[in-house]
């Protein structure tokens, strides 16, 4: 049976999975994939802090750039994170004809042209299954299983760490800043959780999909991103009394000739099935014109489910090495070009709109004149008794469809009264139409 090298960079989290799920199921990927896959470098930083695993210390270096070069490596697999010494190794391995294994969504969000120009000049993969929904095999869906078909939208929930936060915000009715301190004392969220509950790894991800399902190059700085900070205990309970859920929602759809990307936390009615998604856990939503509607469910994130598809993309290169082929298998269509955004300003939704409003005679009156002279139709309009804060009352408004642009144009002119207790929340209610 033909042996491939594999040579590791990043002995984290993830990468220690990978070890993990190589020792414990090594037989049994042998068996199914014909090849044995051995280690022949680990490189990282840190060499003596426990993994929980056990490695030979013969192959352990702080040299990222011996563990590419060297010959009895065939496969490199990128775990380092970040975009500064994760690009430059990768460029390195693409350079050397190295096949690349990666989980950084960051990386090839903001360098994915050009770490892909280097895997075509050299003829060789770039595989990221592990970089969008952990352990959920996605991109494999997306690039083979669904290649028949037109894709026509795609909603996500991508991040574990939001879904935690707004799941026990809704069963416990606990505030924002509470429930993101539990998050971090359970492991669920960093330190510096910015990068999660800013939205900004859901647009990482988001920008590879649109990528995935469009062919279309969109640039991460040009992603309309909102976070969940904004959330509040009564934003979530009111929504549940309309019968929806608050999620993160990453949602990636063809309009015309153009490509919508955004993430903004999102109105879901509760019976829909994005609705049930809890936890830690991720759920994509893909809409396509010859399949319909499917569903991916699953870990995220985490050491092992994200160790698994990593581990799933070095078989697939694997079996290429041995069977001696030629031909390409990574998930990046074949042509890609630079992606037309859709103007954000010209996006229709209904929306979820709270005020605080003093409660006396006319204001309402005043509100709705704005919404009218900006050409957005209400739904309906609720004062939530009991609720008052000094001489403010929280206002529940919902819009019918509304352009992006006059929704935020109504806004800023009401938030500039002197009446109102404080700045309107907003938030979209997705209808997956």
């Amino acid at each position: 049976m033909k042996e491939i090298g594999i040579g590791l960079l990043g002995f984290g989290t993830v990468g220690a999975g990978v070890i993990e799920c190589l020792q414990k199921n090594g037989s049994l990927i042998a068996k199914r994939a014909g090849v044995r896959l051995a280690l022949k470098g680990i490189a990282d930083v840190d060499l003596k802090r426990d993994r929980g695993v056990k490695v030979d210390r013969s192959i352990l270096t702080r040299d990222a750039g011996a563990v590419v070069s060297d010959p009895d490596v065939d496969i490199v697999v990128e775990l380092i994170g970040g975009t500064t010494f994760a690009r430059q190794f990768t460029l390195q391995a693409l350079q050397a004809k190295k096949p690349v294994v990666t989980a950084n969504k960051a990386l090839l969000a903001k360098h994915g042209r050009e770490i892909l120009a280097a895997a075509d000049r050299n003829g060789v993969d770039v595989c990221f299954e592990a970089s969008v929904a952990g352990g959920i095999p996605l991109i494999r869906a997306l690039s083979r299983g669904l290649v028949a078909d037109n894709i026509e939208s795609i909603h996500g929930i991508l991040n574990g760490t939001c879904n935690y936060i707004l799941t026990k915000m809704s069963k416990e009715g606990l505030q924002f800043d509470k429930v993101l301190k539990e998050a971090q004392e359970a492991g669920y969220a960093e330190a510096n959780p910015g990068l999660d509950i800013d939205g900004h790894d859901t647009a990482h991800k988001a920008v590879i999909l649109a990528l995935l399902a469009y062919g279309t190059r969109i640039p991460l700085g040009k992603v309309e991103v909102e976070g969940i900070r904004k959330v509040a205990r009564d934003d979530i309970e009111y929504a549940r009394d309309m019968g929806y859920s608050i999620k993160l929602l990453a949602v990636i759809r063809r309009i015309g000739n153009q490509v919508e990307v955004r993430v903004s936390p999102s109105l879901v009615q509760s019976g829909h099935m994005l609705a049930s998604v809890n936890g830690v856990f991720n759920a994509v939503l893909v809409k396509s014109d010859i399949v319909g509607e499917t569903l991916y469910y699953g870990r995220g994130a985490g050491r092992l489910p994200t160790a698994s598809a990593v581990v799933s993309d070095i078989v697939d290169i694997a079996r290429k090495i041995a069977s001696g082929s030629n031909d390409r298998i990574s998930p990046f269509p074949r042509t890609i070009r630079a992606g037309k955004l859709h103007d954000v300003m010209k996006s229709e939704s209904r929306n979820y709109i709270r005020m605080a409003l003093p409660d006396q005679a006319g204001v309402l009156g005043r509100i709705c004149n704005v919404f009218g002279r900006h050409g957005i139709s209400l739904a309906s309009v609720r004062q939530q008794e009991g609720r008052v804060t000094g001489n403010h009352v929280p206002v529940v408004f919902v819009t019918h469809r509304a352009m992006e642009g006059r929704i935020r144009a109504a806004l800023k002119e009401i938030d500039a009264m002197p009446m109102m207790g404080g700045k309107t929340i907003r938030l979209r209610i997705e209808d997956f139409a």
